[in-house]
């Protein structure tokens, strides 16, 4: 005798109605998008923050987010985890577009655990980076969690040397760009350190190993938690960011931003786009934007302006090393890296900041294939014992290093003063620069005329019966012989002085020569740049 079909109540999955079926897992995965309580969403907005899925759809283009395993689980028992199982385990992970090309995120919830990694939270993450890898395409990460899950033990702290061997594998190949939106502390850190970028905002992102509490009781030294990690901190102090803002929603459309400017790979070009600013636009606000005094103060963000499409250009690191300025651009609406010293901080001086700022960004856009401008006026390197003793030379070395290692196409111009040994780091003919050029007003030397005659002529001045006539006397020999602005290039340094009104022209032509450069280098494993 045949059993009669199993009632829709007590039917295995297998055989419910498919209507049943879908009805459960539209529930499941709303649920995942939920999160495990609507009160944690409540807080996260009351704290001025989104949840992953809000945030995933400011940063992809709208309705092109495809979610990779939303329904994993952890396995962990003990600790009262076993009665704590939310679906997708604390993180988001998936791919979208980004202004139409492919981009993948993972992103944290802070709502489930508190956004902690556990051993399942961690191989989604690996996945994530593993198919970003293989696909050759940008990896966003949206950080907002508390460290390792202490629950879990060992294999948390596994799960992130697991995160840490794949941002450096990926390292130079694809875009890696963390985004800071909550707490990240701890092991939590070192992820985002070993990208390409790092943004924060105000009042809701902290970075650091150890938190306020551990701090105190170990140095006895109370700071809160925002004084000790917080935006301002590392983006003004540390060094450790590189953007902030005031909301997610600015910060997530500059992650965009940034993107448009990137390669997806370190395989391609960087996207071209269309400009409707003409290539031979002459820049006559140049004439009278750089003083000819070489000791006076100007603001290089004038000049930049003037030269790079309709004036628009994404400076990395305002707020650290302000005496470099480091920016994406497009020049004729390719992707350029602007390199600059800054007159209107510290005299534009290299110091030990401002060479670590320019050399991870020389090597950054070599990575990528993004040409690089340099704009040189700086007087030298910044003297003292502070900088000697916290090792300006080997600290000074990795720009030099980062110059001399580049391979894509390299314009320097030269506006103003160009002194020293400082001369030769800012993309000199001397390391590599594929074309040098210079303004009417440079003036190239070994040092500023004022100090080389004082070295020179120091007898014959202090012999004088009137030495401080005769040190303007010397001063104007010495500037008159050596220091005219065409010294440098009768001696082939220097491949042309430009009038400044052509200066936009000169360049984009020359990038458009260099397009098709290519250089080999030495076979070896790699470098060993200086630390």
């Amino acid at each position: 005798m045949t059993a009669p079909p199993p009632s829709a109540a007590t039917a295995s999955p297998a055989h419910r109605p498919r209507h049943e079926r879908l009805a459960e897992l539209e529930a499941i995965k709303e649920e995942a998008r939920r999160g495990p309580d609507p009160s944690a969403t409540e807080r996260q907005h009351a704290r001025g923050k989104l949840t992953p899925h809000e945030r995933i759809g400011l940063l992809l283009d709208e309705d092109t987010f495809t979610e990779v395993e939303p329904l994993r689980r952890h396995r962990a028992t003990g600790f009262g985890l076993e009665n704590r199982r939310p679906y997708g385990d604390g993180v988001v992970t998936g791919w979208g577009t980004v202004h139409g090309r492919t981009v993948f995120v993972y992103a944290h919830d802070f709502r489930a655990f508190g956004g902690a990694l556990g051993e399942a939270h961690a191989q989604k993450i690996h996945k994530i980076m593993d198919m970003a890898l293989a696909a050759g395409a940008p990896l966003v990460s949206l950080n907002d969690g508390a460290g390792a899950r202490i629950q879990e033990g060992v294999c948390a702290l596994a799960g992130y040397g697991g995160i840490f061997q794949r941002n450096t594998r990926a390292s130079g190949v694809i875009p890696q760009i963390s985004v800071i939106l909550g707490p990240c502390a701890g092991g939590a850190a070192y992820s985002p350190a070993l990208t390409d970028y790092i943004f924060m905002v105000r009042g809701t992102s902290q970075m650091f190993i150890t938190g306020p509490d551990v701090v105190k009781a170990v140095t006895g030294e109370e700071i809160t938690q925002d004084a000790l990690g917080g935006a301002d901190t590392h983006t003004a102090t540390s060094g450790v960011a590189h953007f902030v803002y005031d909301d997610e929603d600015d910060c997530l459309e500059d992650v965009r931003y940034l993107l448009s400017l990137l390669p997806a790979n370190n395989r391609e070009l960087p996207p071209a786009a269309p400009c409707d600013d003409p290539p031979d636009r002459r820049t006559d606000a140049l004439l009278t934007a750089v003083p000819d005094d070489p000791g006076r103060v100007y603001d290089i963000r004038t000049v930049i302006e003037e030269i790079v499409d309709n004036g628009d250009y994404l400076e990395i690191q305002p707020a650290w090393a302000a005496n470099m300025v480091c920016a994406l651009t497009r020049l004729g609406g390719d992707a350029v890296g602007i390199v600059a010293n800054q007159p209107a901080s510290h005299a534009g001086v290299l110091d030990i900041d401002a060479s670590e700022k320019a050399a991870r960004f020389v090597q950054f856009c070599d990575a990528f294939n993004i040409p690089l401008l340099t704009l040189v006026d700086v007087p030298g390197f910044l003297p003292g014992i502070d900088q000697e003793h916290n090792g300006i030379i080997r600290r000074g070395a990795k720009l030099l290093y980062a110059y001399c290692n580049a391979t894509v196409p390299r314009v320097s111009l030269v506006l103003r003063k160009a002194y020293g040994g400082a001369y030769i780091v800012m993309d000199s003919r001397s390391i590599g620069t594929d074309i040098a050029l210079a303004w009417p007003s440079n003036e190239i030397a070994v040092m500023g005329a004022e100090g080389a005659a004082n070295i020179i002529f120091r007898r014959e001045i202090n012999a004088s019966a009137d030495p401080g006539a005769t040190r303007r006397r010397k001063i104007k020999e010495y500037r008159t012989e050596l220091m005219h602005p065409y010294y440098a290039a009768e001696r082939g340094l220097v491949d042309d002085v430009i009038d400044p009104a052509d200066t936009r022209a000169a360049v984009i032509r020359a990038l458009t020569m260099l397009r098709g450069k290519h250089a080999d280098m030495p076979c070896r494993k790699h470098g060993n740049p200086p630390q």
